[in-house]
């Protein structure tokens, strides 16, 4: 959550700044604002509610000069979205202002203390209180900032990404990290920092991932200095970026989950590039390999994530159990730390982010690891977070996720969990050769088949229209099919605010067939399969109940289409991979929906992309 963006160097600051909040808009926010130290030694802090676009507006014809800045887009948490509240926040004299990512848990009792002391307080946020705190101990215990700001720091509880900027010493600026993503870029006598890379890839590809509890100093001229709480010295280190500017643009799609959604295939083959060799019937995943012994003896697997990345956990459920025959639980990761769970020392914890920085997530990470098990990431972001705490894992290779709502991602994911759960599976000897051959040649044919789905766009769109005025809506899905209804439905309610709901299909007639009637558009995964007679009775059902039935089944079938409103054929494929094709039509229907209702698709109200605060 939120966008933290800071520059100094020898450019003008402002430009970069704005830049780099524009492209973290993704994140999610309600509010933005700059500082900027002019040549005068001026300190101007420019702020407002709303989107970074307004805050352009307000300080257009005002002073923007000045080579060291910051600047950041709020996601409210202390204190409602409005001007005061937006960051940057001053101290006491207003020498000091902060910017600042997480949750200050124990902010109220150094508030208290402070006021106590004398400070008055203009905004409810726990950020000034912080920034307030590091300028009293600077001022009475005569220190540097840094080291105001590591002192400061070992009285706080909680979550945090700060940048602080001091209008007497404009040549220095100060962050530190425990928590919550922050990177530093290093380019030619200037220094970049911001949560992730996508602000500054275009000046330097050379970057240090910040680690907990690290404070760094930056000064013009000097060499990066990393130090942590306790003031030892920290050598940093730098590592190259792979993110092309290209990938951060919209490439001529109108939105950034059109493009997403388009960018699948490519996606799901790199996701599989060098790790699946059909021909000769192998899969060779390093974060597997590293852990065999302990897959080969585990007797059972939990995995953690949140919203998307659950989802994907639940189909790792069926093709694990089915495949390697060892049971799995699927925890949600914000209930996993509080509901004292049992975990021994020879289970395994996958979890599974986009970002890489899901704050719930590390933290089940955490506890997992405090209790002997061993945890591998999966994830999206090279050097996040949740790779760097994990033992070992797998990155999906989607490429930057720039819409909030994950598409990429979860195909992704989903096809990074299939090829461990059959490499586990031959691993484990539970799979034959002839079944795992098959596997290996089906996955393979994937991304054409999802290319041919998205030649349906057309038609997809046509079906919007006829549900876009919706208020509710119903996915229904069996077995492996399942995940993808609460997908399909997680789609459409985020990006469209229209409320829908995922079931297993027998579990309609349980009470949600109660909400049926001639209003609702009902979506059901109707696949051939094993399950496909139980899913043809479900539908029976609803139409008994004058739902509106639109069906995604295999091509060519007949007996489906009889009964449904409208079908969406896709290629036929292994029942265990359904849910890589059948969820690219529910994609698109949700983003052709939430269009038509005039929805801001790429940054839904209320959401970030990444769940930095528990």
């Amino acid at each position: 959550m939120c966008g933290i963006i800071a520059y100094i160097g020898n450019r003008e600051a402002y430009p970069i700044l704005i830049t780099g909040l524009q492209r973290m808009e993704y994140r999610g926010y309600d509010s933005a604002g700059v500082a900027i130290i002019n040549k005068k030694g001026d300190m101007n802090v420019y702020k407002r509610k709303g989107k970074v676009s307004e805050l352009v507006s307000f300080a257009k014809g005002q002073d923007l000069t000045g080579s060291v800045g910051i600047g950041h887009t709020r996601w409210a948490t202390h204190g409602e979205p409005n001007d005061v509240n937006a960051h940057p926040q001053y101290s006491e004299s207003k020498n000091l202002v902060m910017i600042h990512n997480g949750i200050i848990e124990n902010y109220a009792s150094i508030k208290e203390g402070l006021i106590k002391r004398g400070h008055t307080f203009q905004s409810q946020t726990d950020t000034e209180v912080l920034i307030h705190l590091i300028e009293d101990i600077k001022e009475h215990e005569n220190m540097k900032l840094g080291h105001a700001v590591q002192a400061a720091l070992k009285q706080v509880i909680g979550a945090y990404a700060l940048v602080v900027l001091d209008k007497n010493d404009p040549d220095t600026i100060v962050a530190a990290k425990k928590g919550s993503p922050m990177v530093i870029g290093i380019g030619g006598d200037e220094f970049f920092i911001a949560s992730d890379a996508s602000p500054f890839v275009e000046y330097t590809k050379n970057v240090v991932y910040m680690e907990d509890e690290q404070v760094a100093i930056l000064r013009k001229g000097q060499e990066l200095k990393i130090r942590n709480l306790k003031d030892k010295e920290i050598t940093p280190y730098v590592q190259q970026l792979t993110m092309e500017l290209e990938s951060i643009e919209k490439g001529g799609y109108e939105h950034f989950m059109l493009k997403e959604i388009y960018e699948q295939p490519r996606s799901v083959l790199d996701s599989m590039r060098g790790r699946l060799h059909a021909e000769t019937g192998e899969v060779k995943m390093g974060g597997i390999e590293n852990h065999a012994k302990k897959f080969e003896k585990a007797k059972r697997i939990i995995f953690v994530a949140c919203g998307t990345s659950w989802h994907a956990a639940l189909v790792a459920e069926y093709l694990f159990e089915e495949l390697a025959r060892i049971p799995v639980e699927v925890e949600y990761a914000s209930e996993f730390r509080y509901r004292n769970p049992i975990i021994y020392n020879d289970d395994i914890v996958i979890a599974i982010s986009q970002s890489g920085e899901t704050a719930d997530t590390l933290a089940a990470i955490e506890l997992a690891k405090s209790k002997g098990a061993t945890v591998l990431g999966v994830c999206n972001v090279v050097g996040s977070s949740i790779a760097r705490a994990s033992h070992g894992g797998c990155y999906t290779h989607a490429g930057p996720e720039i819409g909030v709502a994950s598409t990429k991602a979860f195909t992704a994911q989903v096809t990074v969990l299939t090829l461990m759960a059959l490499q586990v599976a031959k691993l484990r000897g539970e799979i034959t050769e002839s079944r795992f051959r098959q596997l290996c040649y089906e996955l393979e044919t994937v991304p054409a088949k999802i290319d041919e789905v998205l030649k349906l766009n057309d038609t997809l769109r046509e079906i919007s229209f006829k549900y876009k005025d919706s208020n509710n809506a119903l996915y229904l899905g069996r077995g492996v099919s399942f995940p993808v209804a609460l997908e399909g439905a997680l789609k459409l309610k985020e990006i469209s605010y229209i409320h829908a709901e995922g079931y297993p299909a027998a579990e309609m007639k349980h009470g949600p067939i109660a909400l049926i009637d001639e209003e609702m558009p009902v979506f059901v995964i109707a696949t051939k399969g094993a399950n496909y007679e139980k899913v043809v009775s479900n539908i029976q059902e609803v139409k008994a109940r004058k739902g509106k039935i639109i069906a995604v089944v295999t091509s060519g079938d007949k007996e489906v289409k009889a009964m449904a409103d409208y079908t969406i054929e896709i290629p036929e494929t292994d029942d265990l991979l359904v849910p890589l094709i059948a969820v690219i039509p529910l994609q698109l229907l949700s983003y052709h929906i939430a269009v038509m209702r005039g929805c801001n698709v790429d940054q839904p109200r209320n959401l970030a992309k990444s769940v930095t605060v528990e």
